[in-house]
């Protein structure tokens, strides 16, 4: 199945690439989240403005991705997590919980941007990266703390 990408999709492209997957992926997974369209010839003429839309959007965004950068790196960020004894925790630290985190800091970012390479199933100090542009890449030192 042939696709347009209209969002960043992890491991398959930027906006306005064309894309080939198989067809499940796409009418089960890309189309109804709206990340592409179908292709078509008509369809094929929108990836010209798509793109040159991006790239506007890229430049502004590298110098609000440095300063974002400089915000998250500056000092850890405070997770609260359901802990029992022994400082385990009753599962994992979520990307979600970890996004809202970073939000009450003063730097709002999407879920599917940060990157977590061991599941955090303990408290005290970890890291992980949050791909704030394809250039810029931040490494966010995390405390995990126990919740009320």
């Amino acid at each position: 199945m042939k696709l347009i990408l209209t969002h960043e999709v992890s491991n398959l492209g930027q906006p306005g690439d064309i894309v080939e997957v198989k067809d499940g992926y796409g009418r089960n997974f890309l189309l109804p989240r709206n990340y592409a369209i179908r292709w078509t010839k008509g369809a094929a003429k929108q990836v010209e403005s798509i793109k040159a839309a991006r790239e506007a959007r890229a430049i502004h965004d590298l110098e609000t991705a440095k300063s974002v950068k400089g915000t998250l790196e500056a000092a850890p960020i405070n997770v609260p997590a359901h802990a029992g004894e022994g400082g385990r925790l009753f599962g994992a630290v979520t990307v979600s919980a970890i996004a809202d985190a970073l939000a009450e800091a003063g730097a709002k970012v999407d879920k599917r941007r940060i990157e977590v390479g061991n599941p955090i199933k303990s408290l005290g100090s970890h890291t992980v990266t949050v791909r704030l542009h394809p250039e810029v890449t931040a490494t966010v030192k995390l405390n995990v703390v126990p919740s009320k």
